[in-house]
């Protein structure tokens, strides 16, 4: 395969992956194809967005692209942020109105397991495929480290001390939802 798009704007999750893939596919971005449309997340699963997303820029180009939707689930809070994840405390996405709403909504929860879980959905020859990933762990009490995006500084990887945020970049791209996810994807890629 040539090139593949990443339907994505978001320059974090372009750098991520493409770190995680090395130099194995060309990817482009949203932005190297000039797309400036909304691309909807209107499905009730994880699963669900990715595909509509994928199928969204596939019906537009009609070029092979995957998409991928990611989401935190708390086990205490049943399933929150989930789907929410992005836009959990209001439309701005903003990761520290998120941290700041789930860690208050932890104060006095003791089970504080969860887990990210990412779901790619590739589009090939018009046809659909899904990967997921999952990292298990669990929400540290207060932010720690400055690496990464996203609840990156309140999440603790089982078997480790330390969260995504202060981890090197590569050891989290080892472990991660969206590097098992990658990973999988890869997999497939070198079979077509």
């Amino acid at each position: 395969m040539d090139k593949l798009l990443f339907v994505t704007g978001n320059e974090n999750k372009i750098r991520e992956i493409k770190a995680i893939m090395g130099n194995s596919i060309n990817m482009l971005g949203l932005s190297d194809v000039n797309w400036t449309e909304e691309i909807p997340e209107t499905m009730s699963t994880i699963e669900g967005n990715a595909v509509q997303k994928a199928e969204t820029v596939y019906q537009k180009l009609k070029i092979d692209c995957f998409a991928e939707d990611t989401g935190l689930e708390v086990n205490a809070l049943n399933g929150e942020p989930g789907i929410h994840s992005a836009r959990y405390a209001g439309m701005e996405r903003s990761d520290d109105a998120n941290m700041n709403l789930l860690l208050k909504k932890m104060e006095k929860i003791e089970d504080r397991s969860a887990h990210f879980k990412t779901v790619i959905a590739l589009i090939h020859k018009g046809k659909v495929h899904t990967f997921e990933g999952i990292a298990k762990g669990h929400i540290a009490s207060d932010r720690m480290g400055n690496e990464g995006f996203g609840y990156d500084p309140i999440f603790i990887p089982e078997e480790y001390s330390l969260s995504f945020a202060q981890l090197q970049p590569q050891v989290k791209n080892q472990i991660s939802h969206r590097a098992k996810a990658v990973a999988l994807l890869v997999d497939f890629l070198k079979t077509i």
